[in-house]
């Protein structure tokens, strides 16, 4: 059973958590601050990231705290991240691609994605590929994706990526989720090919009671609940994450869960992954568009 008190020292490393204002972001920046690291909080606004770092401080911990303002919902936010990043920092040990956005009401992001499309993969291509050279030059470096079980569900139609023809949330957040497989794999596969030094691994929670569920009405929550057979704490969904970052033992181009309940509870193991997502046709269909529409090429 692997829980945080297996982390090694982090001291001296430093690393990004996207959406670590809330739920599982949040608990993983929580222990890896208390493990050492300097941890980037990057939230969607400055108050969200203020509050957080305020909140992380009450605990005791080795390592140290920096905010960073990221909107994964406009590519400029995203640009402008990864630029003040850049220009303020030598190493990047760690990307930890966590925020997430799932089942709101009919919304799109500043380019026109659907939301959760455009939030959950191709804000998190973006920024990733704008920080690979960094990560790329930084020693052991891993790049942590989080995906869901909602994958299992997940299909990539290329043609309502806009909802240009119709909006279910539950299936365009499986679809997200899909796409976040997508992207560490094939990203895995590209670093072997261009010989980096790499680690590029897919996380997920398992069920947990955090604040993704927001847009759930108490039916469907209930039903949802009652169905897994109840819900973990945030910190034991952001085991896997954190097992990702940080374990010598994981493997790029894996996805890594809760590994009972059929990837619903438990601790962090290596899972199977389903057919669908190791298609690795439909995968370069999706990097090449997610390069043309982000204007962001990697790793080469």
């Amino acid at each position: 059973m692997w829980t945080k008190n297996n982390i090694p020292d982090q001291s001296g490393k430093t690393i990004i958590v996207t959406g670590a204002n809330a739920g599982i972001g949040y608990e993983t920046a929580l222990t890896l601050y208390e493990a050492g690291a300097n941890v980037i909080l990057a939230c969607r606004t400055q108050d969200k990231a203020d509050e957080t770092l305020n909140q992380i401080k009450k605990h005791t911990g080795k390592g140290s705290l920096e905010t960073g303002i990221l909107d994964l919902s406009s590519l400029v936010s995203v640009k402008q991240f990864a630029e003040n990043f850049l220009q303020t920092h030598q190493q990047l040990d760690v990307l930890i691609n966590n925020a997430g956005v799932m089942i709101p009401p009919a919304s799109k992001t500043t380019e026109g994605w659907e939301l959760q499309f455009g939030v959950n993969f191709i804000g998190h291509f973006a920024l990733t590929g704008l920080l690979y050279p960094l990560i790329k030059s930084t020693p052991d470096s891993r790049i942590v994706t989080v995906s869901s079980m909602a994958y299992v569900y997940g299909k990539i139609d290329f043609d309502n990526l806009k909802s240009e023809k119709d909006y279910d949330p539950m299936r365009e957040y499986g679809q997200s989720k899909l796409a976040d497989i997508y992207l560490s794999l094939e990203l895995q596969r590209r670093i072997e090919a261009v010989e980096d030094v790499v680690l590029s691994i897919a996380a997920q929670p398992g069920a947990n009671k955090t604040e993704l569920a927001r847009h759930m009405n108490e039916e469907a929550y209930n039903a949802a609940v009652e169905r897994i057979g109840g819900l973990m704490d945030p910190w034991q969904g952001a085991l896997p994450s954190l097992y990702a970052a940080v374990s010598p033992e994981v493997k790029g181009g894996e996805l890594y869960g809760p590994h009972e309940e059929g990837g619903y509870k438990g601790y962090p193991a290596q899972a199977i992954l389903l057919p669908h997502a190791l298609d690795e046709e439909v995968a370069k269909k999706l990097w090449n568009f997610a390069e043309v529409v982000t204007g962001v090429s990697f790793p080469a």
